[in-house]
C-alpha cells in the first residue's frame, strides 16, 4: 500500500461511521414505533421526531456537511500527488474526531463535549486543505 492511496482508508471508515448512523437512526425509528412513542406513518413526512430518533437524524444530517469537505479534500489530495504521510494522518484524526462527536451527539448529546470535537475536526479539514494548497502553490 502506498502512501497516497492509503488515503482512502480514513475516507472508508468516515463512510463506514455514516451507515452506522443511519442504522442508529433506523433502530431508533422501529423503538420509538416499538414503544408507542410514534407510528410508522409519523416518518413518511417527519415534522415531529421522538428525541432519541431526532438526535440521530441531526447526526446523520452532520455526516453530509463537514464530512463533504473531508472527501474533496481526500480525493484532491490524492489526486495531486499530496496524498503523503501528514495527509493520511490528518485524515485519520479527522475521523476520529467525527467519531468522537458522534458518539457523544448520539448518547449523552452535551454540547460543551460536542462542539469542541466538532471544532477540532474543522480545524483537522482546514489543515487538509492548507496542506493541498502549499502543495500546490
Amino acid at each position: 500500500m502506498t502512501s497516497s492511496t492509503a488515503i482512502f482508508w480514513p475516507v472508508l471508515a468516515q463512510v463506514l461511521l455514516t451507515y452506522v448512523v443511519y442504522a442508529t437512526v433506523s433502530a431508533r425509528r422501529v423503538g420509538s414505533i416499538k414503544a408507542g412513542k410514534a407510528k410508522a406513518a409519523d416518518f413518511k413526512v417527519p415534522s415531529i421526531e421522538p428525541e432519541p430518533s431526532a438526535t440521530a437524524i441531526r447526526n446523520l444530517s452532520n455526516q453530509f456537511e463537514l464530512p463533504v469537505l473531508f472527501f474533496a479534500a481526500s480525493l484532491s489530495l490524492f489526486v495531486t500527488g499530496a496524498a503523503g504521510m501528514a495527509a493520511v494522518v490528518a485524515g485519520w484524526a479527522f475521523v476520529l474526531a467525527r467519531a468522537a462527536h458522534a458518539w457523544v451527539h448520539l448518547t449523552s448529546n452535551r454540547l460543551r463535549i460536542r462542539r469542541p470535537l466538532f471544532i477540532v475536526s474543522l480545524l483537522i479539514n482546514f489543515v487538509q486543505w492548507l496542506l493541498l494548497a502549499i502543495h500546490i502553490a
